[in-house]
């Protein structure tokens, strides 16, 4: 099946013509290019979604997951990681047993991944949404039971926590990806984690320390050393171009693009609930009762057309949402547009619009496409 595009962006390069699909799989690239200015790329992935068409992931049924990732497929996304947000520990076990039910069953659209874990081992002075009733100061045995509880991928952490560190040392020997986020650190305490073994910033600016030029903090540190990768929102609200374009010109190539996604993503405007939390999605925006942003509404694929009107090169701002994100996590059937790799695969037109999705050489309907 020939896809009928001009061109696509084939591990990390821009390649001319058309692209071929057989069993699932990409059998071709490069061939004789379609009229149209349709292109194909890598099918998106998603390192921080706490829900999405409704559903929230905190609180969802085993059989509603299904409703995320169906919906998620229709915008782009063919991969994720489900996010859960400071809670009851007990409830966040909950919560992780339905996840690892499921992904276990059959169900189209992404595919799920292991979850992201957001807190709750954060900083009291930079928890932004997250309840303060359920922050907690590290507690190894806390978080070795979190990971027994269902499969996880991702911790996001306050480094400079007291005995953060023995959490990161516990984290790598499980094989599981440390971000730094919801964080005061200083450059010292930020290198520091880096030296440890962190290996991500979560939603870079966003509840953390900064940029400051005297006194600088875990943002600056991020776009810094080489072996992070900082993640940023670019749904328009969390970020602004200038900060946009800054993260690409520093980290460039390693610089990856989340969502924050909640349940009001792809929803009218109205009440919805964060890990339990009251928010409400207003003029593109989600907030707590205070005002402040709660997460966020837009679908990957917003990110990757924002990135682009902030002046971001086509192709790198694909990257991020798709090569980069599936490398920090070491999954190399994810995030990729090759030869003999699975057909996830994205269809975009002129405005970087999704026009159709297949995850493994099957299309998605692309009928409720939210955007």
């Amino acid at each position: 099946m020939r896809l009928g595009v001009s061109g696509a962006v084939v591990d990390g390069a821009w390649c001319p013509g058309d692209v071929e699909v057989a069993d699932g799989r990409v059998a071709a690239v490069g061939l004789p290019a379609a009229r149209g200015g349709t292109i194909a790329v890598p099918g998106l992935v998603d390192l921080l979604c706490h829900g999405y068409a409704g559903v929230d992931l905190a609180s969802a049924a085993v059989e509603d997951v299904a409703t995320v990732r169906a919906a998620a497929a229709r915008d782009g996304t063919t991969a994720l990681c489900p996010a859960l947000l400071t809670d009851d520990p007990a409830r966040t076990a909950a919560a992780l047993a339905r996840l690892d039910a499921a992904r276990a069953s059959a169900t189209p659209g992404a595919r799920l991944l292991g979850a992201h874990l957001e807190g709750p081992f954060l900083a009291a002075a930079r928890l932004g949404t997250h309840p303060p009733e359920h922050r907690r100061d590290p507690d190894p045995d806390l978080l070795a039971r979190l990971l027994d509880a269902g499969r996880v991928d991702v911790v996001t952490l306050a480094p400079e926590l007291p005995g953060a560190g023995a959490l990161v040392d516990l984290l790598r020997a499980r094989g599981v990806l440390v971000a730094a986020g919801h964080s005061d650190a200083d450059a010292a305490a930020a290198h520091a984690a880096v030296d440890r073994g962190v290996r991500a910033v979560t939603h870079l600016y966003n509840a953390m320390s900064g940029l400051g030029h005297r006194a600088p903090g875990l943002a600056a540190v991020a776009l810094t050393r080489p072996e992070v990768t900082p993640t940023l929102i670019a749904d328009g609200h969390h970020v602004a171009p200038e900060m946009l374009r800054l993260a690409a010109a520093a980290a460039p190539g390693r610089w990856a693009l989340v969502t924050d996604a909640t349940a009001a993503t792809g929803m009218p405007d109205g009440p919805f609930r964060l890990a339990g939390l009251p928010v409400t999605l207003a003029d593109g925006a989600v907030r707590n009762a205070a005002g402040g942003l709660a997460g966020a509404a837009a679908p990957l694929v917003r990110g990757v057309r924002t990135a682009v009107a902030a002046g971001v090169g086509l192709v790198e701002a694909v990257g991020a949402a798709t090569t980069v994100p599936a490398r920090l996590l070491g999954r190399r059937h994810v995030g990729r547009l090759a030869p003999g790799v699975a057909a996830d695969l994205v269809l975009l037109d002129d405005a970087l619009s999704v026009t159709r999705v297949l995850v493994e050489g099957r299309g998605m309907d692309q009928r409720d496409t939210t955007e």
